[in-house]
């Protein structure tokens, strides 16, 4: 790999930690400027994830304040992430490589749908109040979170708007605690997944995690995300947010004409 692919890597990477700190959906610039440099959709599944983990610790920390009074939540919810990551982070492995790839450009489709979905979904889930949470709805919310679970280790882009949609049908008003919520639950999500990437690769099948850009990349995440949140009242959610709708939806577009008419 030349100088120029790996400092648009890196470049990559630090967009995507302050795309993460201000709105989310940093994978949507990750992970296709990993395929551009020729890696595989498994490999830059893999890679991205690894790399832009350590971030999202950050996340958590900042608002584990907000937690205190949801413990509830968290352990209701922790179980089915921790299991559906796993889940997800297997088929992830097991899908045969050409199968991926064809799924690359549904992936990012998803993901960018769910990110533009975002506020709409918000501002309709505010007039929902009132909702009693007995046993088959927890269990509801539950089987929800594990869904979740999949699709975060499977791909993971997107899954910040789907976990908010349910924390708020369970009747959850506070932004800040939903976050938070979120944030613990991602993390959950990804961590268990980075687990199953190592040990695959360790112990099986080496090649899907490319260590030579893991670290650099988690290093200039790291800085993107220190950038971002210092940029976040400066730019807003809004301006970031429609950026990576774009983005996503033009490569969205790119990679079906590439899979399925090139």
């Amino acid at each position: 790999m030349n100088l120029v692919s790996t400092l648009t890597v890196l470049a990559a990477a630090f967009l995507a930690g302050a795309i993460n700190a201000i709105a989310g959906g940093g994978t949507l610039v990750s992970f296709p400027a990993l395929l551009g440099i020729g890696l595989t959709g498994q490999q830059a599944n893999v890679t991205s994830t690894l790399a832009l983990w350590p971030g999202s610790i950050g996340g958590f920390w900042g608002h584990r304040e907000d937690l205190a009074g949801i413990r509830a939540f968290a352990l209701r919810l922790m179980p089915p992430s921790l299991i559906g990551g796993a889940l997800g982070a297997w088929l992830m492995l097991v899908t045969p490589q050409r199968v991926f790839d064809q799924l690359v450009p549904w992936l990012i489709l998803v993901a960018t749908v769910l990110l533009a979905a975002n506020d709409p979904v918000s501002r309709l889930l505010k007039r929902i109040h009132g909702h009693e949470r007995t046993p088959g709805w927890w269990i509801a919310a539950m089987a929800f979170q594990f869904i979740v679970g999949i699709y975060g280790g499977y791909f993971g882009a997107g899954i910040g708007i789907l976990m908010l949609a349910a924390l708020s049908l369970l009747g959850l008003t506070d932004i800040h605690q939903m976050n938070g919520l979120k944030n613990l639950l991602a993390l959950c999500i990804n961590g268990i997944a980075i687990f199953a990437f190592m040990a695959w690769e360790f112990l099986r099948h080496p090649g899907h995690a490319q260590w030579t850009l893991v670290f650099p990349m988690a290093i200039a995440a790291g800085l993107g995300g220190l950038f971002g949140s210092h940029m976040a009242h400066r730019v807003g959610r809004m301006a970031v947010r429609i950026g990576v709708v774009v983005i996503g939806f033009t490569l969205s577009a790119w990679y079906f004409y590439k899979t399925y008419a090139a």
